[in-house]
């Protein structure tokens, strides 16, 4: 058994996200892509160190006062990306898998081929969750290890990675009959990353939630199922489940147009989470942002950030520009961005 660390790093993008991805890499971070080797949706740049590139932009920001985050260095689009990866050359499925326990406990299989070799090898991994999970559920903060079988004899892995969820990717089990529309699959992911970066508890019993544009009431009916009051707002109505829920006040409102005071008058007090997926241009969402941090209220902030034709990456980086904020992009998110941000 032979094993060789090798220089660069890889990317493996979010389902249907690689051409974003490379894009985000020439438009956003100005990576030249021309060298790169792909294994399925795995990129592999074997100029380029990601974990070189993130500690030089963490040192020439330790003086801010913005949070300096891994992946703000990395494409959005990216769900996991190879920071340190080596070479096993083995001759046997055990030689693979000692190999892999050797260096560290978990580690998830990415298969683009070679699909029963690699079953047959994750059989003899510790187990870790691959199957899609039932909401609420917390991200472990231990180390979460990739591979891939490039041939029969050659993985290609990394110990370090830049998430602690199997291959960056959250699937939760889909409830098809009750709520009102599948945006509710967003909130949910987006909720489990907000505890998961800033170690916020989920909205609960007697939270105070502000949704803007929220017809039909996908992320309504999250957070009311875990307890939440909501001062829901948009022109048209919720689902009729929603708009007879005691925990749900709505107004038929442009939600943009509400002053911070409305709001409180509405809920009995100031909101603890302000949320947004409105259908409207970056630029006008980042300046209902900005209305809420001038208010002085303090609360948590999860946003959509919608795009209007090609990505905005300017607008993307002014977001994560903001103190405590983080962009990311969901698995449940399609030609969006979310901004997540901790104001509390």
């Amino acid at each position: 058994m032979e094993i060789e660390k090798i220089s660069g790093s890889a990317f493996l993008p979010f389902p249907e996200c690689k051409a974003f991805m490379l894009d985000e890499f020439a438009s956003r971070l100005g990576v030249d892509t021309n060298s790169r080797k792909e294994y399925g949706d795995l990129v592999y740049l074997p100029s380029y160190s990601a974990d070189c590139a993130t500690a030089s932009a963490k040192a020439s920001a330790s003086s801010s006062s913005t949070p300096c985050f891994l992946p703000h260095f990395l494409p959005y689009f990216c769900a996991t990306a190879l920071l340190e990866p080596f070479i096993v050359k083995f001759n046997s499925i055990g030689e693979a898998a000692n190999a892999l326990k050797g260096i560290q406990r978990s580690w998830a299989p990415y298969s683009f081929s070679n699909h029963r070799r690699q079953t047959l090898i994750q059989e003899k991994l510790p187990y870790i969750p691959l199957k899609p999970r039932n909401f609420p559920v917390k991200i472990p903060q231990s180390p979460m290890g990739f591979y891939t079988l490039l041939d029969e004899h050659t993985l290609l892995a990394s110990a370090k990675t830049s998430s602690c969820i199997p291959l960056g990717t959250l699937n939760f089990e889909e409830d098809h009959d009750n709520p009102p529309s599948r945006a509710y699959l967003k909130i949910q992911e987006a909720l489990t990353l907000f505890n998961h970066f800033f170690g916020e508890e989920l909205p609960a019993k007697e939270s105070l939630c502000f949704e803007a544009g929220a017809c039909p009431g996908g992320w309504t009916y999250v957070l009311t199922l875990l307890g939440a009051r909501v001062f829901a707002v948009d022109r048209s109505p919720l689902a009729p489940s929603l708009m007879e829920n005691p925990l749900v006040t709505f107004s038929a409102h442009d939600a943009f147009t509400l002053k911070p005071s409305d709001v409180r008058d509405a809920l009995g007090g100031d909101p603890d989470w302000i949320l947004s997926d409105v259908i409207c241009y970056p630029e006008r969402l980042l300046q209902w942002v900005k209305t809420w941090l001038e208010s002085g209220i303090k609360f948590n902030m999860i946003c959509t950030i919608k795009m209007q034709g090609g990505i905005n990456w300017q607008a993307a980086e002014e977001f994560a520009s903001l103190p405590n904020s983080r962009v990311v992009h969901l698995h449940y998110n399609k030609h969006e961005l979310t901004f997540l941000m901790r104001n509390r």
